[in-house]
Formats: structure tokens, C-alpha cells, sequence
């Protein structure tokens, strides 16, 4: 898997960490090996701007997602379509406010928006209760189990408001 993380901002995020997060989840959700990501870091103008542009809604968001190839998780039997999954537009501010409104750290309200991101990028979406459902069961075990692996989870059972279901405006 081929992931570019370009951090246009002066948020002191840990790159790595991002890119092991997207490999976790891509991993998990049977992406092609040879498929492309980018994840970008943007300030809140920035963000602005593409929220207006794209969603006609006024002001940053946390994250946007931008699909390239339309790829969709590898199923049981058919192999995954290798190609530029799109990219992911995070807000470190805006997910800095967040995660000081929920109580927990900056890192983790940014692997949480990653991985809601890569899921949008992946067909997953959150407008009709049944979709919102699957989708949040399903980014809730991807990072309980990818923090878990981490040593980051602690007992294994994260706090409730950095799961919580509203977080992300997308």
C-alpha cells in the first residue's frame, strides 16, 4: 500500500502513526496491496474552503473524504480492484476542539477521523440509521482493535466519547 501523508499545517502529528492506521484499516477491509492514499492536514481556511466547495456548508469541518477509483472492500472469494483509493482531508484544529470537547487526546480524535475517512472512501456512509449503524460498529472495531494491538487501549475498553457516533460532520 502506497500512503502520502502531507501535513500542510503546524500540528505536531505523529505521520507514522497515520499511515499504520491506514494500513490497519485498509488491511482489515481486504484493500488491494498495490492500492494508493493520501491523507492531507490541512489549517481551517483550507478546510473551509473545500467544505463550501464540496458540501455547501458553511465553515471547517474535521474531515472530508475524496474518493478516486470508487474502490470498495475485497469480499470473500473475489479479489479486491488494485487503484487510487482518494484522499483524506483532516483539520487538526477543528479535531483538536473535538477531542478536548470528548476528553481525550488530539492522536486520537485523528486516528478516529482517519479511519471514518477511509470507510467514506470505501462506500461507507452514515445518512440512513441502518448505514450510520454499520458503519460506526464497524469504525468502533477497527480502532478498539487497532489501539489494542498498539498497547493504547488500556483495559481494552477506550471511553465512551471517543466513540461516540457524532463526531465527524461529513
Amino acid at each position: 500500500m502506497s500512503i502520502e501523508v502531507l501535513n500542510e499545517t503546524d500540528a505536531a502529528i505523529d505521520e507514522h502513526e497515520l499511515v499504520e492506521i491506514s494500513r490497519f484499516v485498509m488491511r482489515e477491509l481486504n484493500v488491494h496491496p498495490r492500492t494508493e492514499l493520501c491523507i492531507r492536514l490541512v489549517d481551517e481556511a483550507a478546510m473551509e474552503t473545500l467544505h463550501v466547495q464540496w458540501m455547501d456548508l458553511p465553515g471547517p469541518t474535521d474531515v472530508m473524504s475524496f474518493p478516486m477509483d470508487e474502490l470498495t472492500p475485497g469480499k470473500d472469494g473475489k479479489d479486491p480492484e488494485e487503484g487510487m483509493l482518494g484522499d483524506v482531508v483532516l483539520c487538526p484544529s477543528v479535531a483538536q476542539k473535538q477531542a478536548d470537547k470528548a476528553g481525550h487526546a488530539l492522536e486520537e480524535e485523528i486516528l478516529l477521523l482517519t479511519t471514518h475517512g477511509i470507510l467514506h472512501l470505501l462506500g461507507f456512509d452514515h445518512g440512513e440509521p441502518e448505514e450510520e449503524k454499520e458503519m460506526f460498529d464497524l469504525q468502533r472495531r477497527l480502532l478498539l482493535t487497532f489501539l489494542a494491538t498498539r498497547g493504547r487501549a488500556g483495559d481494552g475498553v477506550a471511553p465512551q466519547p471517543f466513540l461516540s457516533e457524532g463526531d465527524t460532520d461529513e
